[in-house]
């Protein structure tokens, strides 16, 4: 009795230590952050440029529908300024009808399009953020994990400029 009241305690203890590290862990995995050689303007060209590259390269259609300046968004709104942050709206149509024809993979769309986000921070420096969206189309499965890992290789392709 004595021995399986031991291995229920040490299944717990191991359970929320997993629990803790991956509560820790996580985040880290899920966004991924990238130093820009560039400035802020330069570095939202670029990605829009390396775009077009795989476009003409691979056969894809990524499109930028919008860049955001979500600093000045804030600003506008009564908010305080803050240092500059862009958002870059990047959509490959037929990646996003791979997932939205299907009924039970519409919910992704609080997803779409893939953002990337192009920010400065008090160093002075441009950096980029962006989703794993390789991990994350891993966590669905299916369908999904397949259209979000070739996301995530191309998502690859437009950052290789900068460096982690």
């Amino acid at each position: 009795m004595k021995s399986l009241l031991s291995f229920v305690v040490g299944v717990l203890v191991g359970a929320g230590i997993l629990g803790a590290i991956a509560w820790n862990v996580a985040p880290k995995m899920m966004l991924v952050e990238l130093a820009s050689p560039y400035g802020l303007e330069e570095t939202v060209a670029k990605i829009k440029e390396n775009a077009d590259k795989i476009n003409k390269a691979q056969g894809t259609k990524w499109v930028s529908p919008s860049v955001k300046a979500l600093h000045e968004s804030v600003k506008k709104h009564g908010g305080p300024d803050l240092l500059p942050v862009m958002l870059v709206d990047l959509c490959e149509p037929n990646h996003a009808n791979s997932i939205l024809k299907n009924d039970d993979d519409r919910i992704l769309s609080v997803m779409m399009p893939c953002t990337i986000s192009v920010y400065e921070k008090s160093d002075g420096k441009t950096y980029i953020g962006h989703m794993n969206a390789g991990l994350m189309g891993g966590l669905f499965g299916g369908n999904v994990a397949e259209v979000m890992g070739v996301v995530d290789g191309q998502q690859h392709d437009f950052l290789s400029f900068a460096e982690k």
